[in-house]
């Protein structure tokens, strides 16, 4: 592997690692509005702290929403819920 390769996996890494610290910052803080901007960067982990939010809350358009900026942990959960028959309670 070449230099260039390795630094660029590396620094990629470290992207990852510092949008993952941001998000877990901003959910503490409750800043919806920072989550959704790191979504938009490419956070999973705001991806994962919205789609929480959104569950826990029962935000069935929220959860379209995450779904259609590309958090499959969304997607799935809101096919989960579709799918369950209405009144069962489950969470």
């Amino acid at each position: 592997m070449s230099w260039k390769i390795a630094w660029a996996i590396s620094a990629s890494r470290c992207r990852e690692t510092a949008l993952d610290r941001l998000a877990d910052l901003a959910d503490a803080r409750g800043d919806l509005d920072e989550l959704n901007e790191l979504l938009d960067e490419g956070s999973s982990r705001a991806g994962h702290l919205l789609t929480r939010r959104s569950v826990k809350a029962g935000d069935l358009l929220e959860l379209q929403r995450l779904a259609d900026a590309g958090c499959d942990e969304a997607g799935d959960e809101l096919e989960r819920r579709l799918a369950r028959p209405a009144g069962t309670g489950e969470d």
